[in-house]
This record gives C-alpha cells, sequence and structure tokens, in this order.
C-alpha cells in the first residue's frame, strides 16, 4: 500500500473518550491534546459534555457526545431529551446511533422520523452512527438513505462495539450519499495506514482515541504536523 505523506490527519480526527470509567481529569487531558494538535473536535459521553464546553471555552475545538450509545435502541423521547440536554450543556456535534431493529425488520421510514426529529429540535450537526458491522448491503443502503432524508451532516460507519470502520463501506457510503454529507469513519482505526486508507476512500472524519499515535506513526514517515499550516 502506497502511504500519502501530504494528508494532515490531525485535522480529520474526532478525539474520542469513551471510557465509560473515564475521570475529570482523563475528560480534561483528551481536551487538552485536541487543543494541543489541532483535532477539531472532542467527543465524550454527555456527563462530561459541559466540563469539556468550559475547558474549551474561547478554543477552535467543537464538543460532541453520543446519544442512544451503543445500542441505538432507547426511545426517541429518550433519545430526543438527551439530544436537547447535550445541546444545552454545550455541546455543538451529535453522534446519534440509529435504531437498528427497526431497520432491520423493515422500518426504515421509522428511523428516519426518529433522526429527523432529533436533527429538526436541535439544529446542530447530527452524525447518524449506522452500525455498519451489523448490516448487510441492502440494510447499508436503506439506512443510508433513511438518514440523508433527515437531514444528517455526516453518516458515521460504526460505534466501534460491534466492529469497525472499513475502506468497502465508506467507499459504499459515498456513493449512495453521492457527497451530500460527510462521513465519519470509526471503530478499529489503530493505525496511520488504515487512516489514511480510511480517507483517501472518502471519510472527512476519523473517530478514534489513538489520534496522538496516529500523528506519531506519520511523523516516522516524514510528515510534520506543521506541513499543512
Amino acid at each position: 500500500m502506497v502511504i500519502s505523506r501530504d494528508i494532515e490527519i490531525a485535522k480529520y480526527i474526532d478525539h474520542a473518550l469513551l471510557n465509560p470509567a473515564a475521570t475529570v481529569e482523563d475528560v480534561q487531558r483528551c481536551c487538552n491534546e485536541a487543543w494541543q494538535h489541532n483535532f477539531p473536535t472532542v467527543c465524550v459521553y454527555p456527563t462530561a459534555v459541559r466540563q469539556a464546553r468550559d475547558y474549551l471555552q474561547g478554543k477552535l475545538q467543537q464538543v460532541c457526545t453520543v446519544i442512544g450509545f451503543p445500542t441505538g435502541a432507547t426511545t426517541t423521547g429518550a433519545k430526543l431529551y438527551e439530544a436537547q440536554e447535550a445541546v444545552e450543556n454545550g455541546a455543538t456535534e451529535l453522534d446519534v446511533v440509529i435504531n437498528l431493529g427497526w431497520l432491520k425488520s423493515g422500518d426504515a421510514n421509522r428511523v428516519n422520523k426518529e433522526i429527523a426529529q432529533i436533527c429538526e429540535e436541535t439544529g446542530v450537526t447530527v452524525k447518524a452512527i449506522i452500525e455498519t458491522g451489523l448490516l448487510n448491503q441492502e440494510e447499508k443502503q436503506l439506512a443510508v438513505e433513511a438518514c440523508l432524508d433527515a437531514g444528517v451532516a455526516f453518516i458515521k460507519t460504526n460505534t466501534g462495539w460491534f466492529g469497525g470502520a472499513t475502506v468497502a463501506d465508506v467507499e459504499l457510503i459515498r456513493e449512495i450519499s453521492g457527497g451530500q454529507v460527510g462521513i465519519k469513519a470509526s471503530g478499529g482505526i489503530r493505525d496511520v495506514q488504515s487512516a489514511i486508507a480510511l480517507i483517501d476512500a472518502g471519510a472527512n472524519r476519523l473517530g478514534t482515541s489513538r489520534g496522538i499515535l496516529l500523528l506519531q506513526q506519520q511523523k516516522k514517515m516524514g510528515f510534520s504536523e506543521d506541513a499543512g499550516k
């Protein structure tokens, strides 16, 4: 595989801290790392949103949180409340897990309505997590189309709990969406080769807790973090 040295990986990274045992100190460290390395976003659990917002006040980094995570099987009312509360606490991006049971039961319309309501009533960037590892090809297409019509800003491949992002899935999402939304590849991104392959396939964001490691690996290949500045 030929690895590009001129991709500024840092600008793609949603710096994730989704360890349920994360402490206050862990959240602060995550935010500080995002600021130091110019990652556009931190992604934390809803209980950490206010802390992340306060710590990043005046900085360019956005605060993202997860909704209905990781199964998507909570009720629409619960998801909507969780989403609205997160926005009130300072989240500007929401990674929302779709209801996979509805999708697999053939009720993509219900998936669409739930995501559309969250998009409409929060007014922030919504990334719909479709959990590609649990879907067949037809279901992936239905999921992308339902979320696209709902008004999401991004389609996100995975939570990371049930498999990881693949180049094939990113390419499929790009083909189905026709470039109308961003693509967030997430789950199992452990090395710079995988990260760049996903970007080359069409990913606009990478959800990972290994962002610093990816930068270190790319630096060893001769790419400087300052190259794109």
